[in-house]
């Protein structure tokens, strides 16, 4: 009974079990869409946020790369992509440099012509003398000499430069001076010339308004001379302001086995600048050759104008000396009459040592000598009441100086200079001692020279002169000149 009772209360606990299992499995079934459902949703949702990062991202890097593009070129930073390419770019042969953009400049062919160089400079010096200023006027007879006790503004030159094209160049110098009596600013055109560069057989064409190549110091501008003043003779043959003048010169570089040059040039022969042949009225107010009037002479043959011939060579007698040596002839009309003519002549030696090992051109030693003459064949003149005979007036001088340079920057130098001549001087002068221009004269001239740099310099110098038309034949002067540069100056010929 028992057993019975226990199998069908089993029987009937199974049926129960069933039922509730088949309960519970309908119910499970029934929960278990609506989990899966919320689960594709929040699936949904992270792929959604995962592509707006993905946007967003996106957005930034482009405005990275925008930044970055903005950016110069050497602030960009390095990649090895671009760290490559710059190195094969750099092993790659170059390229023809782009045309230039610089104003200045200009591309002809393959090469770049610098149409303009720049410079100014500037010559001051301070000093004073024993004779009174009239007679330091004469004394100084240069117009870039210190002329007054005091301080006087020799120059300042205005130099421009440059290649016209592939055939000439140019040179053009303006020079600014202060008169040291009256004050008055006075304004010259120097220079202005054009050279060629193309022509056969070692030809060379200079056309313009330029010094005549007439010895070492009268084709060269005063920033150039050593000492602080033209030398005397100088002044005397070529006047104040050296003898320039328009016209053409023809070098010929000569196939001799050492460096010869011939000169041979033509220029007008009139105004001040060519005080020994046809000068101008004003000039003969102030300081007329030997006392002679003015006579007005116009240009109607090839013979009224100024003919130069020079004949210049140089040979490096060591690796360590050079020397140079001209000899220089100048023929043209004057301003005494329809026969008056001038003839100067005259011959120059430099000689330069630099040693190998020299650095930056010091230590250094200069030896310079010129000497020349004048034949001034003055003409007949009368006005009813002066009558002058034709007489030739004849003046000779010459200067040798030397210039050691015995440390970078310092050099000390010395010259000395002798003038004389032949042949009365008229007029006011009453005799050539009484010519400030025409007397016997010496002069000794020691000088120190300070570089700080290749741009600027200091000179300090002392004259001694003793000429005939002093009062007490000789004077003592001191002077301390000042220089500076800047711009770019093109090299002098040596």
């Amino acid at each position: 009974m028992h057993w019975s009772n226990l199998k069908k209360k089993s029987v009937i606990a199974l049926m129960v079990l069933s039922t509730l299992i088949i309960g519970t499995g309908v119910t499970w079934a029934q929960v278990k869409n609506p989990e899966l459902e919320a689960l594709k949703q929040v699936v949904e949702e992270l792929r959604r946020r995962d592509a707006e990062k993905e946007r967003k991202l996106a957005e930034l890097q482009h405005q990275i790369e925008a930044m970055r593009s903005q950016l110069p070129a050497a602030e960009k930073p390095a990649t090895p992509e671009s760290a490559l390419e710059k190195a094969v770019q750099e092993m790659e042969p170059q390229t023809p440099a782009a045309a230039p953009t610089d104003l200045l400049s200009r591309q002809v062919g393959g090469s770049s012509f610098r149409l303009i160089d720049v410079s100014l400079d500037a010559l001051f010096a301070a000093g004073s003398s024993t004779e009174r200023e009239a007679s330091i006027q004469r004394l100084e007879g240069g117009d870039h000499d210190p002329r007054k006790r005091g301080f006087t503004v020799q120059q300042a030159e205005l130099s421009f430069t440059g290649a016209v094209d592939p055939y000439l160049t140019g040179e053009t110098h303006i020079v600014y001076l202060i008169d040291p009596v009256v004050g008055n600013t006075r304004v010259e055109l120097e220079e202005a010339f054009l050279t060629t560069q193309a022509l056969p057989y070692g030809l060379q064409l200079k056309g313009g308004h330029f010094f005549t190549e007439f010895g070492q110091i009268n084709p060269q501008h005063p920033h150039q001379w050593d000492w602080l003043d033209q030398p005397v003779i100088n002044t005397r043959l070529f006047g104040p302001d050296g003898l320039r003048q328009a016209g053409v010169r023809l070098g010929w570089l000569t196939p001799l086995p050492w460096y010869s040059q011939l000169h041979v040039g033509v220029q007008n022969a009139n105004g001040e600048i060519a005080a020994s042949f046809l000068s101008n009225e004003e000039f003969f107010k102030e300081r007329s050759i030997g006392g002679r009037p003015f006579v007005q002479r116009d240009v109607r043959h090839l013979t009224d104008l100024l003919y130069l011939l020079r004949w210049e060579n140089s040979w490096n007698l060591s690796d360590t000396v050079t020397t140079k040596l001209g000899l220089s002839g100048l023929f043209g009309p004057n301003a005494t009459g329809a026969d008056g003519h001038t003839r100067i002549y005259g011959t120059d030696l430099k000689l330069t040592w630099r040693p190998a090992n020299s650095s930056r051109g010091w230590p250094l030693f200069l030896w310079q000598s010129e000497a020349m003459g004048r034949d001034y064949v003055a003409d007949r003149f009368t006005d009813g009441v002066v009558t002058l005979p034709r007489k030739t007036l004849r003046d000779w001088g010459f200067y040798t100086q030397a210039l050691y340079g015995f440390t970078y920057g310092w050099a000390a130098g010395l010259r000395y200079e002798y003038a004389t001549g032949s042949g009365a001087s008229v007029g006011v002068f009453n005799g050539r001692e009484g010519d400030p221009f025409r007397d016997d004269r010496h002069r000794v001239s020691p000088l120190l020279a300070w570089h700080p740099s290749e741009f600027s310099r200091l000179r300090l110098q002392y004259n001694y002169d003793r000429a005939d038309h002093l009062e007490h034949q000789d004077a003592h002067s001191v002077w301390l000149g000042v220089e500076f540069l800047y711009g770019a100056h093109p090299a002098h010929k040596y």
